[in-house]
């Protein structure tokens, strides 16, 4: 997975628009799985196209339209929206936005609270409670997991190490990212990747939200 290594970044900053311009990047296409993140410059679009893949698209920053036929969506930082398959659907920029675009080849591995065509909050899909580490998996497939986790104060993941690479979106609160050794502070809007078997843990001094995307040899 193409990302920076050892230190906490974020995707809005590392693509940033290029004004008058629409720009995507590859990040990861292990196994068939397609990981993109894409920028947009204020006042562009990308015409309507229509997929037999189910898609994902979560924004990091700004502001943008889902388009289709029968109308548009707006979507803003934190939005996750699930494209309708069949269906062309675009995307229209007023302002500078960035958002990245999963894409992968199973059918009935999203969670049945997703639906196509809707737009999420991701980080209210699930709430904060006392004491609890609470876990959603929003696809969940053999070679690829996305997950959004909450922590309540003083929880914590203990040290551990995962068969693949991950990259970790901050959603809401602030936590801290253990990586080999060391400790990073994240807050929302923030990212950080693990690289495979990269040993790490998580844990949150107050509440903290995060999701995880991780892929898998």
């Amino acid at each position: 997975m193409k990302a920076p290594e050892n230190r906490v970044f974020s995707v809005a900053a590392e693509s940033a628009p290029i004004p008058g311009c629409t720009v995507s990047e590859l990040v990861s296409k292990a196994n068939g799985y397609y990981i993109l993140h894409f920028s947009l410059a204020a006042n562009t679009s990308i015409s309507a196209e229509a997929y037999r893949q189910p898609k994902l698209w979560l924004v990091a920053c700004g502001t943008m339209e889902a388009v289709t036929r029968s109308g548009s969506m707006l979507l803003t930082a934190g939005d996750l929206y699930a494209v309708p398959r069949g269906v062309p659907v675009g995307v229209r920029a007023a302002e500078d936005c960035v958002y990245t675009e999963i894409t992968w080849k199973e059918d009935r591995i999203m969670n049945e609270i997703i639906r196509d065509g809707a737009v999420f909050a991701l980080k209210d899909l699930l709430p904060t409670q006392e004491d609890r580490i609470i876990n959603m998996d929003i696809i969940r497939g053999e070679k690829l997991k996305f997950v959004v986790m909450s922590f309540a104060p003083g929880t914590a993941l203990p040290e551990h190490a995962a068969p693949g690479e991950a990259m970790i979106f901050a959603l809401d609160g602030e936590g801290i990212i253990g990586y080999e050794g060391k400790e990073y502070p994240i807050r929302a809007g923030e990212n950080f990747k693990f690289a495979k078997n990269g040993a790490h843990y998580v844990k949150a001094d107050r509440p903290f939200k995060m999701a995880l995307l991780l892929t898998l040899d």
